[in-house]
């Protein structure tokens, strides 16, 4: 968990100062609740549920975490219903 948190840091802190994101966002299936648990320890939630992204098998979280140009975390408020593959801006 060392590592992935380090590894999470460094991809926020480049988010943050290199790219001026408003937030950082991972995509994880739903079904791994390890990594989910991680995740959120981490900061991130669940802003979507992306139904058949891996492969049209299982479902994925699009988990979010705002940075601090994102003063009103407007960019993490949870959508009330899923998405598909093909409605996701790339």
């Amino acid at each position: 968990r060392g590592l992935a948190k380090k590894l999470m840091r460094a991809l926020e802190d480049t988010s943050e100062n290199s790219c001026r994101a408003y937030f950082v966002d991972l995509f994880v299936r739903v079904s791994n609740t390890l990594a989910i648990g991680m995740y959120e320890r981490l900061g991130y939630s669940v802003y979507r549920r992306v139904l058949g992204y891996y492969g049209g098998e299982e479902d994925a979280f699009d988990m979010r975490k705002a940075l601090s140009r994102d003063h009103l975390k407007s960019s993490i408020v949870p959508l009330p219903h899923p998405v598909l593959p093909q409605d996701l801006e790339w």
